[in-house]
């Protein structure tokens, strides 16, 4: 995502200020230093570097500060409907978890049922799974299963403990094998326009990645 970058004022230009322009570069850092401290991103699909960095399942996320969220929404009732997206964050103030409970969940009838899949970067943190554990309990009509690619802060007992109680909520908890990598490139990785699908290429380490965390989630959840 590129940064913003400061708009130079006419000072820097060698030419002053008038009045009015002085009053609407107040009106607009005012309205930039009202803006939450955090973005959420919205869309169909991600660019494929963003893809190939915050997915890959390394033992060690260093650098990866962000989560990305790939879901699948299927509405159960007379006539099933789909509807897919992805969501991410800057992990700063709202994760992309808390992201699809306050602007994607909304929208759902509550007197439906839904299947809900997501396919995320990392497990979630502490605060997210107690929220998907409780809103799992408050909504009976949601089945959610969760595909991730690695899992974040493993080793500490508060976090085995909320991945624990969001099973007990019946959530799905899963790690991604190559062919949901392969799944997420197919349906939500940006294509470059005018060229043919690229093919996903798995990194030499994928399949071995997967079977370690998959091992410690067996633990974990045992």
């Amino acid at each position: 995502m590129a940064e913003k970058q400061e708009e130079p004022s006419n000072t820097q230009n060698g030419e002053p200020d008038n009045g009015e322009e002085g009053e609407e570069k107040k009106k607009k850092k005012l309205k930039r230093e009202d803006l939450p401290p955090f973005e959420i991103v919205t869309g169909e699909r991600l660019p494929a570097i963003f893809f190939k960095f915050q997915f890959r399942n390394v033992e060690y996320s260093s650098g990866r500060n962000k989560t990305f969220l790939c879901y699948v929404l299927e509405t159960q009732g007379k006539e099933s409907v789909t509807s897919r997206g992805y969501l991410e964050d800057e992990h700063a103030a709202a994760h992309a978890e808390m992201a699809f409970f306050n602007t994607i969940l909304p929208k759902c009838d509550s007197s439906l049922r839904y299947n809900i899949t997501w396919y995320v970067s990392s497990s979630p943190c502490v605060t997210c799974a107690d929220r998907i554990t409780e809103t799992l309990k408050k909504n009976k009509n949601l089945r959610l299963t969760i595909m991730v690619g690695r899992l974040f802060m493993w080793e500490e007992a508060e976090m085995q403990e909320a991945l624990k109680k969001m099973k007990s909520a019946g959530c799905k908890l899963r790690i991604m094998k190559p062919q949901d990598f392969e799944y997420v490139w197919q349906n939500f990785v940006e294509q470059e326009e005018g060229e043919e699908a690229k093919a996903f290429v798995p990194w030499e380490d994928i399949q071995d990645n997967f079977k370690y965390y998959e091992e410690k989630l067996a633990e974990i959840l045992q």
